[in-house]
């Protein structure tokens, strides 16, 4: 398959996508055109026995919109609303700024990413993520679980690191 074949069949559909998860029409615009460069500089490295071209070109859009939210929300805090079935210690992750939360992302697995931004960014309840991801309810509500002990792990540990001026693992 090449460029042009995959950018007439999925351009439409990736901005739509990427519309879906980034409130400025502007920003959506830019993050698809990033997305069809990336494809275009790939497309040597695409290996169709390994994933259909819509996996591949969904990914490389996927991938886009969680470094655009890593990228370009550093200065903002958390929302406000994070709520978790578990005693997370809800005030220390909502005055983390984002820069520190990329970090704290960066420990997530894709899916456990994936279902934190579509939470907190996109604000939909796991129920709708369960939709949009084809993950089942009981497999968002674990990989959101598991996101959040992970997050609260790394929050505290720069917390005693920040109290004692060094490291404790």
């Amino acid at each position: 398959m090449d460029i042009e074949t995959i950018y007439r069949e999925y351009h439409d559909k990736v901005l739509y996508y990427i519309k879906g998860k980034v409130n400025n029409a502007e920003d959506a615009e830019d993050l698809c055109a990033d997305v069809f460069l990336k494809v275009q500089k790939k497309i040597d490295e695409y290996d169709e026995t390994k994933a259909a071209p819509s996996t591949w070109v969904y990914t490389i859009a996927r991938n886009a919109v969680i470094d655009f939210y890593r990228v370009n929300r550093v200065t903002e805090e958390l929302p406000e609303e994070i709520v978790s079935d578990e005693e997370v210690d809800l005030e220390l992750l909502q005055n983390e700024t984002l820069s520190e939360l990329a970090e704290a992302l960066k420990k997530l697995s894709e899916e456990e990413r994936t279902v934190i931004v579509l939470h907190y960014y996109e604000g939909l309840s796991l129920m709708d993520i369960e939709q949009r991801t084809g993950l089942s309810y009981g497999q968002v509500k674990l990989r959101h679980n598991s996101a959040l002990k992970v997050m609260k792990k790394f929050f505290d540990d720069r917390e005693k690191k920040d109290k004692s001026g060094f490291h404790l693992v």
